[in-house]
């Protein structure tokens, strides 16, 4: 019997970030796979990837009066679209979705999960926000078969505050890296040169990599004022001279100079030109916008940057870890899930002086950085895109069997709260 799935963003750029393979390999199943966002209309990738598209008039604010408006619009669509799945994604979307859903659930027998791509209480969040998340996270929890988070710190506080409610509680590992994309070996060295030409990288130049949405969570002026403190912290560099007495100085090789690339766009990417400007480090320090070439990037870079405050299990830097190039982050959740254990570089939550200590070993020692990252680039293998889908295959189907602790994945764990 086909089954007919309904995958729920709060916004398009969701899906074509992490969703469309998901798509593929269960139309490929023979499954009929629709899907609901803002903005979807017109988007050609979701068109190519989905049987059909809903749009949305919702948006990420949770101050939007849209939302109740989507609710109705997502009830009536689920209503006579007969979907056995509906999966959402995102905060907006996960908690109006769910709400939208709830009598469905019991009158149709529809399967609603939502995956938590990092939970809103975290430990860096204030205790009244943290606990005003919590309050609804336990609330829509009624309203949902099974609630999948991508860490484990995540998972320990959804099953201490029964955030999954009757419904079943699964750990999974992200949602997946592509591992023949983020290959170095795959990667067109011509195509390394033609970025460096584009940025303006000297032969001997050096150059750090951030990736990632310009929004305050991401911390971008922590690590354009780290970058600049590494600058000014750095020694000249030593001029060789001839081993015979009194021969003249030899030739000083051309000093390397290091770059910091910013790739992404969002709400602060202005504030953060102006630090950049400020600091009279706009020759060094390069906006480039949102990019279709993270892996080129990635393989440009002596090590990528992430000191953001909040993150579930952040895909950049499983992205990094693929192509076997060294991760500096930030000892948060997620992130530290990553990198422990020798996999790279962390330093703690805001404290810019450590991150520029560790941009610069990652630049002057890079026979410590290639060992994190060798490391780094084995762990990767359990989060690989194909075994993620398996998983998420044999959740649905358990669900669909009305027996979700039947699921045998290692690294998912089905709890009944």
């Amino acid at each position: 019997m086909s089954r007919k799935l309904l995958i729920v963003t709060t916004v398009a750029s969701t899906l074509n970030a992490f969703l469309l393979p998901f798509a593929d390999h269960f139309r490929g199943l023979g499954w009929t796979v629709d899907a609901a966002a803002a903005g979807i209309d017109g988007d050609p990738r979701c068109a190519r990837h989905f049987d059909r598209t809903w749009e949305l008039g919702w948006s990420r604010s949770p101050r939007d009066p849209g939302g109740l408006r989507a609710a109705a619009e997502i009830r009536r669509l689920v209503g006579e679209g007969g979907y056995d799945v509906v999966h959402v994604h995102t905060p907006i979307a996960g908690f109006v979705t769910r709400f939208a859903l709830r009598g469905l659930r019991r009158s149709r027998g529809l399967k609603v999960v939502y995956t938590a791509h990092g939970l809103h209480s975290h430990p860096e969040g204030g205790a009244p926000a943290n606990a005003a998340f919590c309050a609804l996270e336990r609330l829509a929890g009624r309203w949902t078969d099974a609630l999948v988070v991508i860490n484990r710190e995540d998972e320990a506080y959804a099953r201490t505050h029964r955030l999954a409610g009757r419904g079943a509680l699964y750990q999974m590992p992200g949602i997946g890296v592509d591992l023949e994309r983020y290959s170095r070996e795959q990667t067109d060295p011509g195509a390394v040169a033609a970025v460096r030409a584009e940025i303006g990288l000297a032969p001997e130049d050096k150059m750090l990599l951030m990736v990632a949405e310009f929004s305050p969570g991401k911390r971008h002026s922590d690590a354009v004022t780290a970058f600049a403190r590494m600058e000014g912290d750095a020694g000249a560099p030593a001029i060789p001279r001839s081993e015979r007495p009194g021969a003249p100085l030899a030739p000083a090789p051309p000093a390397p100079r290091v770059h910091l690339v910013l790739a992404g766009d969002g709400v602060t990417k202005e504030k953060v030109r102006a630090l950049v400007s400020a600091l009279g480090l706009s020759e060094r320090v390069h906006l480039l916008g949102i990019r279709d070439d993270v892996p080129v990037l990635l393989a440009t870079a002596e090590a990528l940057v992430l000191p953001s405050e909040r993150e579930g299990l952040p895909r950049v830097v499983l992205e990094a870890m693929a192509m076997g190039t060294p991760v500096i982050g930030s000892r948060i959740r997620g992130t530290t899930e990553l990198l422990e254990g020798g996999c790279g570089f962390l330093f703690e939550l805001g404290d810019v002086d450590a991150l520029a200590a560790a941009m610069r070993q990652a630049i002057e020692e890079p026979a410590v950085a290639k060992s994190m990252a060798a490391a780094a680039r084995l762990r990767v293998e359990r989060y690989a895109l194909p075994r993620v889908i398996e998983m998420h295959q044999q959740m649905y189907e358990a669900l669909l069997r009305s027996s979700p602790a039947e699921l045998r994945c290692a690294d998912a764990v089905p709890a009944r709260n």
